[in-house]
């Protein structure tokens, strides 16, 4: 039990990533952004590129991020520039990716188990505390962010793009950002799942945003009245607890063939939860008033 606690953590914290990347266009700018399952792969394709080359692996994680931040770009550029739904935008550059990932490295999996990653750079530290240390940086840079005049006219834009307009800033530009942004912690988070566990593979980014949502979901309940845990924590915790429920359901026997539809069977449970919940709160303040 212990071992598949430690390994859910780890994956959980992986994850955190992506709910974070998420969090940005689904919570703060309203956009249901399906590009992520191609940009999940894509930071684990560089990556594998990179290594593969006998080439630095913090290299390759810039790289992904990077290559993550350009996917976010193409799809800024099919919903804002050319004006296409931003659903169908995200579902194209979903499926350009697909061709872009095989193309990186000319194969639909790429093992790299003898190359070096990062956690066999630092392999006198345990694996969870590295992915620790990497998402407190992150969270932390995010929450400064929140706190500067660019992150707050990030998330206005995503609220009431006309009060941005009307202090003279182009909202567009923050839009952008939030895709580029998104993508790139997305590309990076896939670029970790692929050093641990060893490949990097086409089929890994199916259902990713199904996992971010729910663990952005899940994470939405831990202690739901609270105004003193950030966003970003919620989101992070909600990766961890997803994973670890996750991992101990198929510890307990579930078969990982139906680990698509209990996770989507997840998010429907957490999501009636909140709408109850919800319904309730209004009630009770109705009645007192």
């Amino acid at each position: 039990m212990g071992g598949v606690l430690i390994s859910s953590i780890e994956t959980g914290l992986i994850f955190s990533l992506l709910a974070l990347g998420v969090m940005l266009t689904y919570k703060i700018l309203d956009i249901a952004d399906l590009s992520v399952e191609g940009t999940f792969p894509l930071g684990a394709f560089i990556f594998a590129s990179i290594v593969t080359r006998e080439l630095s692996p913090f290299l390759g994680v810039i790289l992904s991020f990077i290559a993550g931040a350009i996917a976010g770009f193409l799809t800024f550029i099919l919903y804002k520039k050319l004006k296409i739904a931003p659903i169908l935008a995200g579902i194209l550059t979903m499926t350009i990716l697909y061709s872009v990932n095989l193309r990186i490295t000319g194969r639909a999996n790429v093992p790299f188990t003898n190359q070096e990653t990062i956690f066999t750079k630092f392999e006198f530290i345990p694996k969870i505390v590295i992915l620790l240390a990497i998402v407190l940086v992150i969270k932390a840079i995010m929450d400064y962010f929140f706190k500067t005049e660019k992150g707050y006219l990030l998330v206005v834009t995503g609220d009431n793009d006309s009060l941005v307009k009307s202090l003279g800033e182009n909202p567009d530009k923050y839009t952008m950002a939030g895709l580029m942004l998104s993508n790139g912690l997305v590309a990076l988070s896939g670029c970790l799942m692929s050093q641990y566990q060893g490949f990097a593979d086409a089929q890994m980014g199916a259902t990713m945003i199904v996992t971010a949502l729910a663990s952005i979901i899940i994470g939405d309940t831990f202690m739901k009245k609270s105004r003193k845990i950030k966003m970003t924590t919620r989101a992070i915790i909600g990766a961890i607890v997803y994973r670890i429920i996750f991992g101990f359901a198929i510890d307990l026997g579930l078969n990982p063939g139906d680990l698509k539809a209990a996770t989507a069977i997840t998010v429907i449970i957490f999501i009636l939860y909140n709408n109850s919940s919800a319904a309730i709160m209004q009630k009770v303040s109705s009645s007192k008033n």
